[in-house]
């Protein structure tokens, strides 16, 4: 390892080495923009499922498809709405929209839509709420339509609806068309925005730092020409079919990618300063700036690509989709920070330090700077710091176990989207359960025979399923198929044509995408083979599926769950096993494990506060705490391999306690402004439209500042102080004040 970082150090800091690293880069950069797709052009929203698609209810919905085929694809959910009763002249308008819907001239995409022209009166009065204010009709697009076609045909039953004239009407499209259309425009300049905001972000907050002009504009150039090279390695990835990318992984990918190669540019500067200073030539600074950071920086990169690998093992779609867009990402990253950083600040020397051009100097005490203090602080009462700190984050940790977790996507979205005030409409104007009924498939190995027998079992089944809690009605319900049973048939829109299936429609008593409504699917599922066998039909021969919002949402929480056990345990595990490599030590590498992990709870326990306390949030996405804690143990982990790895290097030349010590004096002003760009361009998601964004830009900013100042800066260096006689620490090679590269060369 170190004769390899030693070799690459030589390398990159050459005259010539640097100048060909440079050009390399750059046609690559160049070339593949030219030449290959970006990410964008084949990123997917994906869809709350099993990656194999073998979940529960995404086999109901296989089977559903399969025993009762249709052409139609998204169904759009048209939503009219009066703040008074609909009058008779809305209620002609709705006829009249109703009637174009059903006509040659409606939009290409649609496939059909609820002919409420041809109702009679009182079937249309059924369809109405209780206070006569709104209507509900369906509308289905053709299978396979992509979201701009589900946008665009949106888009022209709004404008013919403008155009017949609402008479002081609302019209909101949701369901599933509606959600998919609006999740499109949602997305369609967000990632410029994002990319613009984080570019400017980072700009300022290194001028204010650097106060020197290139090294401001250098670490964006550097972001830059990697993700070009990025992006295009992900299309040519996705156009070939290696890959699927996902859209939200790509827009918070873009921010990692210039945070972290910005943080490696820090790290890579701020030796590279200390050894102008003492140093006259350019190249061997850089190659003792090299041989000081490069291990930190491929160690923090390799964790980084581990906690991000760890993905490939969930189970749900978009957790296992994330995984190979970062992991390609945090490759390129690594090159870019071993090879093209060092390069471009060899080629550039101390030009780039202008106006403050470092100069050479002898070594001179100067003035104790505030990490100086700290540092001296943690070393001379280690056990008060680290029982003060750790107290206090095991207190704020305590807040993050009232967190409740929603499998509501629709809060996510922006208050004024068609979609979700479509979605809002519905639930406070009809019953919560109609909002997504509950599709029960019943389905026999071979043909049913609708015998008076088998009917009345049937009627039972149904009888047995309304009576269970959280159920409101079941269509066909039992009265139905009693009278259906005279006859020996069931309405077509029951029985398979295949005659091996029968479906039946619950709705729910309670919201379907609460705790409640998923508990009642469950029981149901749980159940179901003792529903067939007390109705008197065959569990062996015969299932019951359930396909439906609520049973998907059910799936959902169980594959969370489950990943949330694989990847915590995986991450836990590969990372501390990096770290005892990087530490060379085992105590050392579970101590800055379980910092990491104490900081992880902090962050959410101080975020609840925030967002529930203050912000008014009921609850957060169930997502939160699985991309939170891959992304903050990950780049959390930095920081520390930083310390730690300046600790054991000053550690060869003075006492361990001192080598603390200075350690925090030395890395803390690079780390705590690598630790500032990181948090503010997380900061960035902030800005989003998407409240699931916003929510992983707090956490992950308030994480990001524990990690930097607190578990850094004063809870590690504390703790390694306390464990000394534990450790195995060398000693000093050389005397006290003697500098080790000196001695080197």
């Amino acid at each position: 390892m170190h004769f390899f970082l030693y070799g690459l150090a030589r390398l990159v800091s050459s005259r010539k080495g640097s100048a060909w690293m440079i050009i390399l880069w750059l046609v690559f950069a160049i070339g593949l923009s030219s030449l290959a797709p970006g990410a964008k052009e084949h990123a997917i929203s994906s869809s709350e499922d099993s990656i194999r698609l073998n979940s529960p209810s995404a086999i109901a919905r296989e089977l559903t498809e399969k025993h009762f085929p249709s052409d139609d694809g998204l169904v759009a959910l048209l939503v009219f709405h009066s703040d008074t009763a609909i009058t008779d002249e809305q209620r002609a308008s709705i006829a009249g929209i109703s009637e174009w819907l059903s006509s040659e001239q409606k939009p290409q995409y649609l496939s059909g839509a609820m002919p409420y022209h041809l109702f009679p009166p009182d079937t249309q009065n059924r369809l109405y709420s209780l206070d006569g204010s709104t209507i509900l009709l369906n509308a289905a697009l053709v299978k396979g339509a992509d979201s701009k076609a589900i946008s665009a045909t949106l888009d022209e039953i709004r404008s013919y609806a403008d155009t017949v004239g609402l008479h002081g009407m609302r019209l909101e499209t949701t369901g599933p068309a509606g959600i998919a259309s609006d999740t499109t425009k949602l997305f369609q300049d967000a990632d410029m925005v994002l990319l613009f905001a984080t570019v400017a972000l980072i700009l300022v907050i290194l001028v204010v730092i650097y106060r020197s002009p290139l090294l401001a504009l250098l670490p964006l150039v550097i972001a830059g020409v990697v993700y070009a090279v990025v992006d295009r390695v992900i299309g040519i990835a996705a156009a070939n079919g290696w890959i699927v990318v996902d859209k939200q992984a790509i827009s918070i990918m873009m921010i990692l990618l210039f945070a972290v190669l910005t943080d490696y540019c820090l790290f890579v500067v701020s030796r590279y300063r200390e050894e102008l200073a003492r140093l006259g030539s350019k190249h061997d600074a850089m190659k003792a700036a090299m041989i000081g950071v490069g291990e930190p920086i491929l160690f923090s990169g390799g964790t980084v690509l581990l906690a991000v690998t760890t993905l490939f093992a969930a189970v749900f779609q978009p957790y296992h989709y994330f995984a190979p867009v970062f992991a390609i990402a945090m490759v390129i990253i690594l090159l870019g920070g071993l090879t093209l950083i060092p390069a471009v600040f060899t080629l550039a020397g101390r030009a780039a330090f202008w106006p403050f051009k470092p100069r050479l100097a002898a070594a001179q005490k100067g003035r104790e700077g505030l990490w100086s203090r700290i540092g001296r602080m943690v070393t001379r009462r280690p056990a008060v710091v680290s029982i003060g700190v750790a107290g206090i984050m095991l207190i704020t940790a305590a807040n993050a176990t009232g967190i409740q977790f929603s499998f509501n996507l629709m809060k996510s979205f922006p208050e004024e989207l068609s979609s979700r005030q479509g979605f809002e409409l519905l639930e406070e104007h009809f019953p919560k359960g109609r909002l997504a009924p509950v599709t029960v498939l019943l389905e026999n190995d071979g043909e049913l025979e609708l015998t008076e027998p088998f009917m009345n079992s049937l009627r039972q089944l149904a009888a047995r399923m309304k009576t269970v809690e959280g159920i409101d009605n079941i269509t066909p319900d039992p009265a139905t198929i009693a009278a259906a049973g005279k006859s020996s048939s069931l309405p077509r829109d029951f029985l398979a044509a295949d005659g091996k299936a029968i479906k039946f429609e619950l709705t729910l008593t309670e919201h379907p995408y609460e705790p409640e409504a998923l508990a009642t699917v469950k029981q149901l599922r749980d159940s179901g083979d003792l529903l067939l066998r007390d109705s008197g039909i065959n569990p062996g021969s015969t299932k019951l599926h359930f396909s439906g919002g609520t049973a998907q949402q059910l799936d959902v929480r169980d594959m969370n769950q489950r990943d949330i056990l694989v990847v915590f345990s995986l991450v836990i595990g590969l990372i501390a096993i990096m770290l005892v490599f990087q530490a060379r030590s085992i105590l050392i590498a579970l101590t800055m494990m379980v910092t990491m992990l104490l900081s992880y709870a902090a962050s959410f326990g101080i975020g609840w506060v925030i967002l529930h306390n203050i912000l008014g949030y009921d609850a957060i996405s169930y997502r939160l705490p699985l991309y939170a804690f891959v992304f903050s143990i990950a780049l959390g982990v930095d920081y520390n391999i930083m310390l730690v790895s300046r600790i054991t290097e000053e550690a060869r030349k003075r006492s361990w306690k001192e080598a603390v010590k200075v350690g925090v004096s030395r890395t803390g002003s690079v780390i705590s402004s690598a630790g500032v760009i990181l948090a503010a361009t997380f900061c960035v998601l902030m800005t989003q439209p998407l409240q699931e964004l916003f929510l992983f830009g707090l956490i992950m900013a308030i994480g990001i500042l524990l990690d930097t100042f607190i578990v850094r800066g004063m809870l590690l260096p504390s703790l390694l102080v306390l464990l000394e006689r534990w450790l195995p620490v060398h000693r000093p090679l050389i005397h006290k004040g003697q500098d080790s590269y000196t001695n080197r060369t």
